[in-house]
């Protein structure tokens, strides 16, 4: 079991966000490898940013399968998603050829943007301490704030989750419908 220590998290991350705050801005290499910010989808669609640890493990492997076998659904409402890790661009085309993803994957090698999101930091996994990302959703709505944040998530079943969030804020919320 992997645990985390929110202390630490301080330490190595630019400070923690809230629902309500605006999302910190980046930017990124599109599916058609072009540059991208995070705000060309201001006032065009909702998103979901999900951080995770690493390309091809189970976990992650499972978090990425339910996000695109439930892709549609969420193009459907206007809802985009982004996966954002560490990994190389390379890893990132393979993981993305390999299950069939149809969203962004991001390139982090840096982990420029999970710190800017408060969620990289000291981790311990079987007594022993590193550093990396905890498992964390951001849902973005279309004027760039956040919405909803995910803390300690478990891959499986959390698409489901994220989605029947948006569903109920979707129907609270008539303007945010694409």
């Amino acid at each position: 079991m992997v645990q985390f220590d929110i202390k630490d998290m301080e330490e190595t991350s630019q400070g923690f966000l809230s629902e309500g705050d605006n999302a910190p801005e980046f930017t990124f290499e599109d599916n058609n490898f072009k540059e991208a910010k995070l705000s060309n989808y201001k006032n065009r669609s909702n998103i979901i940013v999900y951080f995770y640890p690493r390309d091809f493990t189970p976990g992650c492997s499972t978090e990425a399968a339910e996000f695109t076998e439930d892709y549609q659904e969420f193009a459907n409402l206007g809802i985009e998603i982004m996966g954002i890790s560490s990994d190389t661009k390379n890893s990132h085309t393979k993981f993305k050829e390999r299950f069939h993803i149809p969203y962004i994957l991001v390139s982090d090698p840096e982990n420029i943007i999970s710190k800017q999101y408060g969620i990289f930091g000291k981790k311990t996994f079987m007594g022993k301490e590193y550093f990396g990302v905890a498992r964390s959703t951001f849902l973005i709505d279309k004027k760039g704030k956040i919405i909803k944040i995910f803390h300690k998530v478990k891959p499986s079943g959390h698409s489901k989750e994220v989605k029947e969030f948006f569903n109920a804020w979707m129907s609270s919320n008539k303007s945010n419908i694409k």
